[in-house]
């Protein structure tokens, strides 16, 4: 065996390290994308790509209002996303102002009369009576189509904004609504997953990325267009069968949501009433009836729960309709657990809680919800909506989550609510529309021809095209009542136009011209107690030197000397050479016995106007009485 000998004459080298890399290589490897996002959501900015999502915008230099597009946050899909109801508030909070908040779905927004046949614009009456001196501000944020998951997305903003209570009636739109787990919308059903990505939609690329998508999945998609009601054409996985899989999701979903949304008010110190929620047991049949191994079908326990009603077994028949809505494989009505979670996290955060279902069940013959008080499925009547103001106001009042000013008492107080409520005909049409139209449409029925639709409608008149309009978003609700006060104006049936204009400023009150051409108006007209509804309004929103004089004037021809004077002397501080405003003042002082306080102020009125109609007459008459003393 040779051995290799080595060589003297050669060093043998280690082979050499590779060299190591630099830490800052790897801070450019990440900065890069970063600084690329970074510059395209700026550019996206600049160039006011996609909606603008900011949750408030201003309607005036003083005045908030939920951003319309707002919506846009929770509907990646559907075409014309709902809105709120659209109900203002000061940008900065004044100290005489109690501001509530109102958080739910279209139950909540006083479907199908939105956006003035809420029960939050019947709380506001409420409120207002007994607690004049107080600036009541009622925000409902309440949206169709949308559950937890949005309202979880809002508190943040209202918490903001200072409120002195939020009200929460949600948790019927918990499975189809926007997010929901059996919507078209869906987003899947992590949580953390879903409210991450409702965060991220504070940014224009999120946009960006959810357009491109919903761009690539249009280009592999049938091509039909959808049609039908909103809720329709949410219902992704519509049935959902009663202890399933996805119906615990959907639980879970609500739950866990709930939980948060009051973790964070109570965190903030802010007052919180629960609703538990109700709908229509006794007139409606479940949609989708299915048998299981598990459980029986729930039209067999709907037809049980009918024969109980009939033998007078009221407390058995109540029990098994509520199980026959808990078995409907079609969650369109929230199941009987979502009531007894709202209790739980009541009970845990020590909030207090409202039974509107059993409030309408004590209103409903053999104390069952039905169509006494619904006008379809879960939405109620407009008494349905003043009975659950009603309900949210005598708890406020229990529970001492009121205004600090000292309370009115309002003689028939229901009374005084009904005629400060605005509520037109055309209204009634609009919310007599809308529920054919849903009734007409799956699930109620199949799909019915609008030749069929339309005869159903019976429209006649041209209110009645206008409420079509309406609905169709061919024409805002706005234009519509502009157009009918014009059309009772032409008809000279001024009780009716007068209607008209106060539901427009009780809906847009910072609208100036309504309070101003239609008092005008009136007192043209010599229709002075009709103006004078009007001239309240006017004074609440800007007192001015018109507004104060006739009111005054007004308050003088009904012997109210006391507001008269007030007013006309509030009048005098905008307007100090008004003979008018002079003349009848002198006349309030000298109805008063105030003799020589008349006398000065007729001097006045005299010297602004020599000729002024009667002043002489009354300075003669009023320094005749002088100088008999």
């Amino acid at each position: 065996m040779k051995t290799v000998k080595k060589n003297p004459g050669i060093k043998t080298q280690s082979p050499k390290k590779s060299a190591k890399t630099p830490i800052w290589f790897y801070f450019v490897l990440i900065l890069i994308p970063v600084i690329f996002l970074v510059f395209l959501e700026l550019g996206l900015r600049i160039f006011n790509y996609g909606y603008d999502l900011t949750q408030w915008v201003k309607v005036t230099d003083s005045e908030y209002v939920l951003n319309p597009d707002f919506t846009h946050r929770y509907f990646f899909t559907t075409q014309n996303v709902p809105y709120s109801n659209g109900n203002v508030f000061d940008v900065d909070k004044k100290e005489n102002a109690f501001r509530i908040f109102i958080l739910g779905g279209s139950s909540a927004a006083g479907y199908p009369f939105t956006p003035n046949g809420d029960f939050g614009r019947y709380l506001k009456k409420y409120l207002e009576a007994v607690y004049p001196k107080n600036k009541i501000e009622v925000v409902n944020l309440a949206i169709t189509a949308i559950n937890s998951y949005t309202i979880r997305d809002l508190i943040p903003g209202v918490l903001e904004q200072k409120p002195d209570l939020i009200l929460i009636y949600a948790g019927h739109n918990e499975y189809y609504g926007a997010l929901g787990v059996g919507s078209m919308e869906s987003l899947g059903t992590n949580r953390s997953i879903v409210n991450l990505v409702l965060k991220l939609n504070n940014f224009k690329t999120t946009q960006l990325v959810r357009n491109f998508l919903k761009w690539a999945s249009g280009l592999f998609a049938s091509g039909e267009k959808t049609s039908g009601t909103l809720m329709s054409r949410m219902a992704k996985n519509h049935l959902i069968e009663f202890n399933s899989d996805i119906y615990r999701e959907g639980v879970d979903q609500f739950w866990g949501n709930l939980e948060d949304i009051l973790n964070m008010t109570k965190k903030s110190g802010v007052p919180v009433i629960l609703s538990t929620l109700t709908c229509n047991l006794k007139d409606l049949p479940p949609f989708v009836s299915v048998k299981s191994s598990r459980y029986p079908a729930a039209e067999t326990i709907f037809k049980q729960a009918t024969e109980n009603l009939g033998s007078g077994r009221l407390k058995q028949s109540d029990s098994l309709f509520r199980y026959a809505k808990d078995l409907d494989a079609l969650r369109f009505r929230a199941p009987e657990e979502f009531n007894r979670i709202i209790y739980s996290c009541g009970k845990k955060y020590n909030y207090a809680i409202v039974n509107i279902d059993s409030v309408f069940e004590v209103n409903s013959p053999d104390s069952i919800t039905g169509n006494n008080l619904m006008t379809d499925h879960l939405h109620p009547t407009l008494a349905g909506y003043k009975l659950m103001a009603k309900s949210f106001f005598e708890t406020m009042e229990k529970e001492r989550i009121i205004p600090e000013s000292r309370p009115v008492l309002v003689i028939k107080l229901d009374k005084k609510v009904d005629y400060e409520f605005h509520f037109t005909p055309l209204d009634s049409t609009i919310g007599r529309y809308r529920i054919v139209l849903l009734k007409n449409d799956w699930p109620f029925s199949e799909p019915k021809p609008k030749s069929y639709v339309l005869q159903q409608l019976e429209m006649k008149t041209g209110m009645d095209t206008l409420a079509m309009k309406v609905i169709e978003s061919r024409i805002p609700w706005e234009k519509a009542h502009r157009t009918m006060a014009a059309e009772y104006l032409r008809e000279g049936n001024l009780v009716l136009y007068t209607e008209e204009m106060l539901d427009l400023i009780d809906q847009f009150p910072f609208i100036e011209n309504y309070y101003t051409s239609s008092s005008e108006l009136l007192i043209e007209r010599k229709k002075f107690d009709l103006a004078y509804r009007i001239l309240e309004k006017e004074y609440e929103f800007k007192p001015n030197a018109f507004c104060t004089k006739w009111i005054g004037i007004i308050d003088l021809s009904r012997k109210n000397l006391k507001n008269a004077e007030k007013y006309l002397n509030e009048s005098l501080t905008f307007k100090g050479d008004d003979p008018q405003v002079l003349f009848n003042l002198a006349g309030a002082y000298a109805l008063q016995n105030k003799i020589d306080t008349a006398l000065n102020t007729l001097n006045r009125c005299l010297e602004v106007d020599p000729a002024f109609p009667g002043a002489v007459r009354l300075k003669q008459q009023l320094a005749g009485i002088q100088d008999k003393r």
